[in-house]
């Protein structure tokens, strides 16, 4: 992966953070930071897997990636924060 990949991977993540979050109903136990994290992790893996279907490369913008990416993102806020909640109450 080349530094603009990887720097792209960081832009995508904070935007597929920020859209996780949105999605997610009530609050989240989980900081912004955090979030970021695994929004970069989700849009790689949201890559991988639009990729592996077939249908990252198309012509214009990539919608069935971008949804790969929110969803797979919005699983894992969802089960950082409940395994963040779970660690503060005990």
């Amino acid at each position: 992966m080349t530094v603009t990949g990887i720097i792209t991977a960081i832009i995508v993540g904070l935007i597929i953070g920020a859209l996780a979050r949105l999605v997610l109903p009530g609050r989240q136990n989980i900081s912004i930071l955090l979030t970021i994290i695994v929004g970069i992790v989700a849009a790689l893996i949201g890559t991988a897997l639009a990729r592996a279907i077939g249908v990252a490369d198309t012509n214009g913008f990539d919608w069935i990636e971008l949804i790969f990416q929110v969803v797979i993102a919005a699983i894992g806020v969802s089960i950082v924060g409940s395994l963040r909640g779970r660690s503060r109450t005990r």
